[in-house]
Order: structure tokens, then C-alpha cells, then sequence
């Protein structure tokens, strides 16, 4: 499939709004990591936890739909019950479909994290993993499940940013945290050869009691003395390393509360950062989810999103607020830091079925775009391969339609945002970075999220790599035409852009095109 060069009438080009797309003389507006486009392999996969079921692996209602728990209100995370959550098996990082797959989005940053990392215990001896954890803790690591970590993140270049157990387990006897399993994964990871490029103190302060084995009375103050203590350990033992914080959830949306989904106390951003003493850090880092699944919510509820909705305005751009609030925090506590979201995805707890479906393409690919635009340096969607709202299914392995939108925003964008200029069409989007390995080249993003063709004006020839779709609930996405695929060897196939010549194109109904050109 390539863009149809149109043959208007005039009052036809009267009546079509166009999209100028014109490369000469773009202004940059802002530079994103190298590795912009980052991914999360939870904590929970690594070492064989509790993580949100598949839907597929629920019981299923007579007309083929899962069967949830009746929640109320909604689901607190601190519970667990086998209807909502599953037993994984570690994850096998050495398996090559994986590492080819990882590959293909190079280079990154990989974030082991999650609520199982709050309270748990590195087990540095050989010996078999222990049944149970020590107590004031709640789930173990073994060296063997970290050096595959470690192997991994060198096999597929993408650096490791981590958190830390802040159990009762690694408190002193005034309650304040020590370094004692830090250090222990610090120093391991060392002799591997490998590095931490970035971490957080712990996963979501904002509810410090959601990951278990610590004082359910912890409060602001406390991840102030805390965060003291880890700032000043980092320093003295890991300084390349970046310290992130606070790593909060929840915030920037309005109408929006997050303590719906605990029961224990909730902490904003400002009150962890506003808390003596100061928070010292290198970056500012936050989670953003627009939704909780429906594993939580049902449709209706403010803080639910429906397929009917996925395309809507308002659902599209909801991560724009949350950065927004973010940077007004960065600019008050942290100036001149950068942004770091180090968790995203479709909706909390596991993503809803449409996560693993083309509609959540056009989320996915404003959410990179409008956040390069507005100042955000690191973006970690959540997960690589567990749950629906993956980029790869965690049983057969293969890639989701996200995960192709993200292979070619891999191959294609480089680190410097250019001004794309503003939509004139509503529902139609663009941004513009420089080409990937190149100085004088730029790419376009355009993305039509609506149900007509968008006319795009090009002011050169250049090269088209569309992504479409013969429906929005598929499964399989087409590169111009041509559905994309990984091989039975595990390889991943050449991107390869379509001839476009200059002037009047058009742009199909839910699609999205990535357009690149020679600067003259």
C-alpha cells in the first residue's frame, strides 16, 4: 500500500484541509535520549512471581468474554486472589526469538522493577533458590536470575535501571533505610561486568505499602531520610549512576485520584519532594498510566477506558497534562534536570484486550511523539512481553502491533525533536525528528486517527512507511502493504521505505505513515 497521489477538482482542494509536510528549515525544539524508547521487564518475570492474568487464561462468560471478580468500587492493589493474578514462570532471558526481538528496538534502557522489587532479597550463594524469603522480606532473587539480566542487557544494548528493596528487612534500628541488598545486586552486577545505569529508591512511593513487608505507617518524612541515605550511598558507590525519584503514579489528570486503588496511605510527588530533608536526584522520574484496566475498573468509571474510546481526543492525548504537571515539579525541585517516565503503557494492571490490538497503535505513537515534544528525555512503556498491554505476547512470543509501531520508531527517529508544525485537521496528528543516523535527514510521524483520508501536501520526494491494518481489533499490522513478521530464525525484517513523490497525497483512515526526506 503506498499514499495516492490525488487528482482534485477545485472546489474539492477547496473543501480538504491540507497538511503541509514540508522538511527545509525546521526548527529544532528539544533532544531525547538515545535511548528514548525504552521497555520494562518486570521484577515479577525475573524471578517467577505473581503478575496480572491474561485475559485468555480467565474463565470465559457464553459469549466468549472473561469473567472478573465483582469488585465494588475497584480492586486494591494490595490484595491477591488466582482470578486476577498468575504465577509466572522466571522468564528465559538466554531465548534467542527474545533477544532477537529486544534486538530490534536497540539501543534502550531495560527497567527491572515493579512492586515485587520493593521487598526483595537478593540470595548471593549458589545455592538453590529458597523456598521462603528471610524475614522482612517477601520474594527472592537468585545470582542466576540476575546474571541473566545482566547477560541480556548486553546482548541486546539495553542498559539497566533498577530499584531497590525498601523493606523492613533492610531497615537499622532507628527504621531508616540502609544499603545492605543494594549494595550486595551493585556489587554482583560489577563482577558480571555490567553496570546500573539509572535507579530509583523503590517502585511508586506513592503507595509504599502496596509492595508488603514494610511499616504501614511510612510516610513523606520517611522517603525524605531515606532517599538521603540512598543519594549519598550512590554517590560514594555507583556515581555514573543516575538517581532517579520519585518514580510516583497517578498524577496530572484531572478527576483522577490514585489512592482508589489502595488501601493503605498515598503520597503525591509533592508532598515526597516537599519532605525534609530535600530529595536530591540527577532526573526526574514518574509513571503515567491514562486508565486502570478493566481488571480494575469497569466501563464507566472516570478512571476506565473503553475500545469504543480509544481514538477519542481526550484518550489520545491524556498523557499530555501528566507531563505537563511533572515539569512544573521538575522546574520547582529539581531545575534543569531531565524528565524520565519510567513506566507507561495503555491502562495499570495489565493493559485491557485492546492493548494487544492495532487500536492501541495510535496511543502508543502520540504518547512517544507528543512527549519527545514536550521535554521528555526517557520513555519505558511497561512491558516487553508480560500481560496484554506487552509489545510481545508472553505464550506464543510473537510481536503485537506495538511492538511493530515501536520497531519502526526505533529505525527511524533520531535524537533531535524538530517543530513538525501544527495539525490543521483534528484527529490527525505530527512531529518530526531528525533521521535516525543522519544529519540531514528528517522524519516525519503523521497520525490519522480518524475515519477519513487526511490530504498531506509534500514539498519533496522522499520515502513513505505506513502502518495500517485490515481492522482496528487486528492482530497483524502491514508496513506499506506488507505484513510484518518475524521469521522462523528469528529474523526481523528490513525496513524499507516506499517512493513518494512531492505534492498531494493521501493518508488512509487509521493509519499512521512515517515520512522521511533529505534536507536541502
Amino acid at each position: 500500500m503506498v499514499l495516492a497521489t490525488m487528482l482534485l477538482s477545485c472546489s474539492e482542494k477547496e473543501k480538504a484541509a491540507l497538511l503541509q509536510i514540508n522538511p527545509s528549515n525546521l526548527e529544532k525544539v528539544g533532544e531525547v535520549s538515545p535511548r528514548y524508547q525504552s521497555y520494562n521487564v518486570e521484577m515479577a518475570e525475573v524471578v517467577g512471581g505473581e503478575f496480572w492474568r491474561p485475559y485468555s487464561q480467565m474463565k470465559q462468560d457464553e459469549n466468549g468474554l472473561p469473567i472478573l471478580p465483582q469488585l465494588g468500587e475497584g480492586y486494591d492493589v494490595s490484595q491477591k486472589n488466582e482470578a486476577m493474578y498468575m504465577k509466572l514462570a522466571p522468564i528465559d532471558l538466554t531465548n534467542p526469538r527474545i533477544i532477537a526481538l529486544a534486538q530490534g528496538l536497540a539501543p534502550a534502557y531495560m527497567r527491572v522493577s515493579g512492586t515485587w522489587a520493593n521487598a526483595i532479597y537478593f540470595q548471593d550463594n549458589d545455592e538453590p533458590q529458597m523456598e521462603k524469603a528471610p524475614e522482612g522480606f517477601a520474594n527472592v532473587l537468585t545470582k542466576g536470575q540476575w546474571k541473566g539480566v545482566v547477560d541480556f542487557s548486553k546482548a541486546v544494548d539495553a542498559q539497566i535501571v533498577t530499584s531497590f528493596a525498601v523493606s523492613n528487612g533492610v531497615r537499622d534500628k532507628e527504621g531508616v533505610w540502609t544499603p545492605v541488598e543494594a549494595q550486595k545486586i551493585l556489587d554482583y552486577t560489577k563482577e558480571l561486568g555490567g553496570a546500573i545505569a539509572a535507579a530509583e529508591l523503590f517502585n511508586e512511593p506513592t503507595m509504599p505499602s502496596a509492595g508488603g513487608a514494610i511499616d504501614p505507617e511510612y510516610n513523606a518524612e520517611d522517603y525524605a531520610k531515606d532517599h538521603r541515605v540512598f543519594y549519598q550511598w550512590t554517590k560514594a558507590q555507583a556515581p555514573e549512576m543516575t538517581v532517579l525519584a520519585p518514580g510516583t503514579v497517578g498524577e496530572g489528570m484531572e478527576g483522577v485520584d490514585f489512592s482508589l486503588v489502595s488501601s493503605g496511605k498515598t503520597y503525591t510527588a509533592e508532598e515526597l519532594l516537599s519532605a525534609e530533608p530535600k530529595v536530591q536526584m540527577d532526573a526526574l522520574s514518574y509513571h503515567h498510566y491514562g486508565a486502570a484496566s478493566m481488571r480494575m475498573f469497569r466501563d464507566g468509571h472516570p478512571f476506565s477506558i473503553s475500545k469504543e474510546n480509544a481514538l477519542n481526543k481526550e484518550w489520545i492525548e491524556r498523557t499530555d497534562a501528566p507531563l505537563e504537571h511533572y515539569k512544573a515539579l521538575r522546574d520547582k525541585y529539581a531545575p534543569g534536570k531531565n524528565l524520565w517516565n519510567t513506566e507507561t503503557a495503555e491502562a495499570a494492571a495489565g493493559g485491557d484486550p485492546f492493548a494487544a490490538t492495532y487500536l492501541d497503535t495510535f496511543r502508543y505513537l502520540y504518547q512517544l511523539g507528543s512527549n519527545a515534544r514536550n521535554g521528555l528525555y526517557v520513555h519505558m512503556h511497561n512491558t516487553l512481553i508480560a500481560s496484554e498491554y506487552s509489545l510481545v505476547d508472553q505464550t506464543t512470543l510473537e510481536p503485537k502491533p506495538n511492538y511493530w509501531a515501536a520497531y519502526l520508531w526505533a529505525k527511524l527517529m533520531g535524537t533531535d525533536v524538530l517543530d513538525a508544525g501544527k495539525s490543521s485537521v483534528e484527529g490527525v496528528y505530527l512531529f518530526a525528528h531528525n533521521t535516525k543516523g543522519t544529519t540531514d535527514g528528517v522524519t516525519f510521524l503523521v497520525i490519522n486517527t480518524t475515519e477519513q483520508p487526511a490530504t498531506l501536501n509534500l514539498a519533496a520526494d522522499g520515502k513513505q512507511y505506513l502502518l495500517s491494518a485490515k481492522s482496528l481489533d487486528s492482530n497483524e499490522v502491514m508496513l506499506n502493504g506488507t505484513p510484518l513478521s518475524i521469521g522462523a530464525d528469528n529474523s526481523l525484517p528490513k525496513i524499507e521505505g516506499a517512493e513518494v513523490k512531492a505534492g498531494e497525497t493521501e493518508l488512509p483512515a487509521h493509519s499512521s505513515c512515517f515520512l522521511s526526506f533529505r534536507r536541502k
